[in-house]
């Protein structure tokens, strides 16, 4: 039950649904999820879930993400909508996918897939992607030189179906950050589980 100061009290029927249904998607072991705030200014009603992404094998964490929830039940003539959930995330790559120049038609290829798999209703897609490359230097050098791809997107639900839109942004996390199918064990993995 929410708490007097919870940001969910009063809040419309059809948004708390909204809210409960994207806690019902499955989640993979490798993906960490947990509520943050979520912004005030975008909408009257605002609902934001972050992920953290782990190496299957190593354990360490490979990239973030997020997921906002915006509700305005008076509807957004931008939004075309009530509903719209604007999703981040940023993973790293090899250096030599990150400086592909095919890559952002590639990642954004990746949401429309993962829209399509889990039956995501939406309209007013839009986005970008950005592939980074960095180097520390000075007293936060390093020997590394990081690569990350970003995806910034934002649709509006069609409908209320809010755990099928958990489910494509768990999905996208994965494809993002080169995780293998579910139930399939990487050479590395399988080695270590040998050798104990």
């Amino acid at each position: 039950m929410a708490s007097p100061t919870s940001p969910l009290v009063g809040a419309p029927d059809e948004f708390l649904a909204a809210v409960a249904g994207l806690d019902v998607a499955h989640v993979r072991r490798e993906i960490e999820l947990s509520t943050l705030p979520a912004p005030a200014r975008l909408a009257p009603w605002t609902h934001a879930v972050s992920a953290l992404i782990h190496d299957t094998d190593t354990d360490e964490e490979i990239g973030s993400g997020r997921l906002v929830l915006l509700h305005n039940p008076e509807g957004v003539a931008a939004w075309e909508g009530t509903f719209r959930y604007v999703a981040f995330l940023s993973c790293e790559v090899e250096g030599g996918i990150a400086r592909d120049p095919l890559l952002p038609d590639v990642a954004w290829s990746w949401l429309a897939e993962v829209l399509d798999q889990h039956d995501v209703n939406f309209t007013a897609l839009g986005g970008t992607v950005t592939a980074t490359s960095s180097v520390r230097f000075g007293d936060i050098a390093g020997s590394d030189r990081t690569d990350d791809v970003e995806i910034r997107a934002s649709w509006t639900a069609v409908g209320n179906d809010s755990a099928s839109h958990m489910r494509a942004f768990i999905g996208l996390l994965a494809i993002a950050a080169g995780l293998p199918p579910e139930g399939v064990v990487t050479l590395s993995a399988a080695k270590q589980s040998g050798d104990q």
